[in-house]
């Protein structure tokens, strides 16, 4: 049996489990969610939670194991050398941030730590690099179009 039927298995078999905790939660009702969650009873939702853990670990097992076959069938050097561009890039973008944590609160309302601040900055200065270098990627490979023809 290929590996594409076996996924094909999986797929179905935790998607009639996900739609059967669903209907499971949908028959119980909101207020007697509410009333047991309350009074520290969660086996209502645990079901579709462990549901969606097992999903999750396979998804991430899939997702590297596929990751790492295609790394070693393609161009290891290539692959390394974007991966290091990718970190030297995230780098800048973590020098770049500030930390300023001035008025910032966070979704508790408590404030934010200097080091959140830190990684958030990082994050977001990270994606403009990476937002610029591709309009400027595309900009050339447009410009060297028109220039070939």
């Amino acid at each position: 049996m290929g590996l594409h039927k076996i996924v094909k298995i999986l797929a179905w078999i935790f998607g009639l489990a996900g739609i059967a905790t669903y209907i499971m939660i949908l028959v119980k009702g909101d207020k007697a969610i509410d009333a047991e969650r309350l009074a520290g009873d969660v086996s209502a939702v645990s079901p579709i939670y462990a549901v969606a853990w097992i999903i999750f670990v396979l998804l991430l097992a899939f997702l590297i194991f596929f990751v790492l076959k295609g790394i070693a069938a393609g161009n290891v050097k290539k692959t390394l050398l974007s991966l290091g561009i990718f970190v030297v890039i995230a780098i800048i973008g973590y020098a770049m941030a500030s930390g300023s944590t001035e008025g910032l609160p966070d979704n508790a309302g408590e404030p934010l730590t200097e080091t959140t601040s830190k990684w958030v900055g990082a994050g977001l200065n990270t994606f403009y690099i990476l937002a610029v270098l591709a309009v400027a990627s595309m900009v050339f490979s447009g410009f060297n179009k028109v220039k070939n023809r």
